[in-house]
């Protein structure tokens, strides 16, 4: 099945501005990505309506993602719920005005924090997000978008670690407006068959991201990615691919995301071995081949 490949501008920097962006959409244009994952850190960073301009400047759509930084959490103890209730109204806003059909992100508690629950602690917090969450995805079906709640590792959360939890946590509220976003890094660790758990998600998959087992490039890692794209094949996924990988030379990214060393030998190198790597296991781009047959 052929899908859009996204690369998130991470890779490359953090926060994405109104002036980093039009260098960036024209280099992920040139090595043949069909679309942007646009991380919103703070409201503001960006302008929807100039980014708007931007990609289809160079025939690119977009895909919303959330960051929940200190303090941005829909569990009262663990943050601002009017606060994180009201960004991820303006992350709606921002897909809105983009075109994009997507916002995606860890939508529960701030990213990096953990804690022991045990199992009433648990269903009371599950009931808490279920409660707060409520009216941001009643938000989203207004605006005919769709929430993609993304499972992380233990050690960045221990609310939401693997398939079978995002869908017992989020399943009465799953729907056109709500679904999951599947990133193989956090498959890598928490599933034990990450190919068997994109089945068990099935058709609640909104958005999937990618990467090596490293959060290095695609390909030369020990994921296997032809189970992969079989599993997001066998449950008819024909959503995005958004490559998520990160910079180390923004200090605040790099430690929130264990950044510690070089993941490629540039971060061009990353994003352009990854799209190599996924148009060679036949996940392709929509971007238009030029008069020799090759994707542009």
């Amino acid at each position: 099945m052929t899908r859009t490949l996204a690369v998130n501008t991470w890779v490359w920097t953090s926060p994405l501005t109104d002036d980093t962006l039009p260098a960036l959409a024209a280099k992920a244009a040139a090595f043949g990505y069909g679309a942007l994952e646009l991380p919103l850190e703070s409201v503001g960073d960006w302008s929807p309506a100039r980014a708007r301009a931007v990609l289809d400047e160079h025939e690119l759509t977009a895909v919303v993602v959330g960051a929940m930084g200190p303090g941005r959490s829909l569990l009262a103890d663990r943050g601002d719920v009017a606060q994180t209730q009201a960004y991820l109204a303006a992350c709606i806003d921002a897909a809105g005005t983009l075109g994009a059909r997507v916002v995606a992100g860890p939508f529960y508690a701030p990213t990096g924090v953990a804690w022991r629950m045990d199992a009433a602690e648990r269903a009371r917090t599950i009931d808490e997000l279920r409660q707060n969450l409520a009216p941001v995805v009643a938000r989203a079906q207004d605006a005919g978008i769709t929430l993609a709640v993304e499972p992380l590792n233990r050690y960045e959360t221990s609310v939401i670690n693997t398939v079978e939890q995002a869908l017992d946590a989020l399943g009465p509220l799953l729907g056109p407006a709500l679904g999951l976003a599947l990133d193989t890094y956090h498959l890598n660790i928490e599933e034990k068959n990450p190919a068997e758990a994109i089945r068990q998600a099935g058709s609640a998959i909104a958005h999937v991201q990618v990467c090596g087992n490293d959060r290095g490039a695609v390909g030369a890692d020990h994921t296997d990615w032809p189970a992969i794209l079989s599993a997001l094949d066998d449950v008819g996924y024909d959503g995005m691919l958004g490559l998520e990988s990160f910079t180390g030379e923004n200090a605040t990214i790099a430690v929130a995301a264990s950044v510690w060393r070089p993941l490629a030998p540039s971060q061009d190198a990353l994003a352009e071995d990854t799209i190599r790597a996924l148009r060679a296991l036949g996940a392709v781009s929509h971007r238009r081949p030029d008069d020799k047959g090759e994707y542009l």
